[in-house]
């Protein structure tokens, strides 16, 4: 998240800090804005040193939080060098943070200040915002440090554990990965059985797996946590006694299950249609076209990029897509703020698609873009499909109707697109000769500034946990959380917030960070 205003405190003197300098922050990368750094001398210690990663960062913005440290006293260096103790990233996992002091031909950094000459420490953006709101550096607690690895504790049977997803931390590499293997498989099959029911058990099973602090190892361990069972534990006892589940293995073998993951992969096929077609006698791709099935235009492009679009989405695919849309976001709307979310939000590695927010700082102003950006993106040949809707959100009343309580999709103007994204080397198509391009999903989602951290919170996910924050959120506090707003619909008011914490705090919970949301 893109720090909210920062205060002037006021220090020993009773002088208020100078104020920073005349840039407004972005939440994203894509910033147009930049801001000259100070040569002022730092007044903190020369043992003090930043770095602030530009990766994820965007360079704009780096220049800008450069520049508005070095105001506030900060030492910042624009290189990387042995002199730096504490190093800045923003939307970064502690796996990737790791990974990045490892490319350096350094050593993770450890759980404590750095020092000159040693390991540097690496730290969260947050706590960059909480030390520039300080107006000094900020004692360095858990929450800001990355790079720590997991703590893989012993599960005694007094463990206990919160029920809703929404209060607990479940990180990208757990202790269970088996385990919830297999209760996820067995999620799936309902899901594509249409048994939504059984489905969401088996996904709040794994769920609560996920964020044990260590493996399980005894079926006496599940005693007294939320969501377990008797089928699951049953299927969790099987893996843990046999190392496999009979159950599991007989779905992933199964005809009935092949087929339907097959087609519900193709973009614009859900289960009825997936369905309707295996009762058809329908297996394969092959069968589809054989028989020449009627599709949907979304429906024709998934099939035509089929291929592509089944290959796992890469970070350096991320990159390449965030940079034309940014360029195009931008040449129609300058300003604009453009924000990665979804699953690379939460720290992963690979994905299906790729989700972008844009806003714009002055409300109003981003309305009615996205059929300007997809032009200008077709001029330069890089849209293979594309679907355009127009922001349908609601009145205010509407909010407190009994389907706002169970719809999960929210209004906004959006676009569905498949892009063509260039590849550093020729990519291997699978029919044809190799080509240097790779079909990607994107979807870009427009926001107003007021509604954008509603937005970021609903589009990072995951699923499971934006369902039980949802669930908690009228089920524990009697209010209506969507993508859009926060409702109190006792007292027919919205309650406002300017980020992602503000909206946690309104619901009574501790603010789970976006790589501790795969629930």
């Amino acid at each position: 998240m893109a720090p909210g205003p920062l205060r002037r405190r006021k220090g020993p003197g009773g002088h208020a800090d100078p104020p920073p300098v005349p840039c407004s922050p972005s939440s994203s990368s894509s910033s147009s804005l930049s801001c000259s750094s100070s040569s002022s001398s730092p007044r903190w210690s020369s043992g003090l040193t930043l770095y602030l990663v530009e990766r994820r960062m965007g360079r704009s913005r780096r220049a800008f939080l450069s520049g508005l440290a070095r105001a506030k006293g900060f030492r910042v260096d624009d290189a990387y060098s042995p002199a730096v103790t504490h190093v800045v990233m923003e939307h970064t996992s502690a796996a990737q943070a790791a990974r990045w002091a490892q490319q350096q031909g350094g050593t993770q950094g450890g759980t404590q200040e750095g020092t000159q000459g040693g390991p540097p420490i690496l730290l969260d953006i947050t706590w960059f915002t909480d030390s520039m709101a300080a107006g000094r550096p900020v004692p360095v607690e858990g929450r800001h440090q990355l790079g720590v690895p997991l703590p893989s504790a012993e599960i005694g049977t007094d463990y206990s554990m919160p029920a809703y997803a929404c209060q607990r931390r479940t990180p990208l590499n757990h202790h269970n990965p088996r385990l919830t293997e297999a209760l996820e498989t067995l999620a799936e099959a309902a899901a594509l059985e249409g048994n939504e029911g059984r489905s969401l058990s088996f996904r709040r099973a794994a769920s609560t797996l996920k964020a044990l602090p260590g493996p399980l190892t005894r079926l006496s361990q599940l005693e007294g946590l939320p969501y377990c069972g008797a089928h699951s534990r049953g299927v969790i006892q099987e893996m843990l006694e046999d190392g496999a589940s009979r159950e599991a293995d007989g779905v992933r073998q199964s005809d009935r299950f092949r087929a339907m993951k097959l087609f519900t992969q193709i973009f614009g096929v859900g289960v009825k249609t997936a369905d309707g077609w295996y009762r058809e006698g329908l297996r394969t791709l092959g069968d589809l076209r054989e028989r020449g099935k009627k599709l949907t235009r979304m429906q024709e492009a998934g099939v035509r990029h089929y291929e592509d679009l089944k290959t796992p989405v890469e970070l350096s695919d991320v990159e390449a897509v965030r940079r034309v849309v940014e360029e195009a976001v931008l040449q129609v709307l300058p300003g604009a703020n453009i924000t990665l979310t979804g699953g690379f939000r939460r720290g992963k590695r690979h994905g299906h698609d790729v989700d972008f927010l844009i806003t714009h700082p002055e409300e109003g102003r981003e309305a009615g873009i996205l059929p300007n950006v997809m032009s200008c993106l077709e001029s330069q040949g890089l849209v293979l499909y594309q679907h355009t809707q127009e922001n349908h959100y609601c009145t205010p009343k509407a909010m407190a109707q009994p389907a706002s309580r169970t719809n999960t999709m929210d209004a906004f103007e959006r676009c569905f697109s498949i892009l063509r994204v260039s590849r550093p080397s020729p990519g291997v198509a699978s029919r044809g000769p190799p080509r240097d391009w790779k079909a990607v999903r994107v979807d870009l989602v427009v926001t107003p500034a007021s509604q954008f951290p509603f937005a970021l919170l609903g589009w990072t996910g995951s699923q499971h946990f934006e369902r039980e924050l949802r669930r908690f959120s009228r089920q524990e506090r009697k209010l209506i959380l969507n993508s859009h707003a926060l409702y109190n619909p006792e007292k027919k008011t919205f309650l406002p917030a300017a980020s992602e914490e503000e909206i946690f705090r309104h619901l009574g919970l501790e603010f789970i960070p976006p790589e501790e949301r795969n629930a």
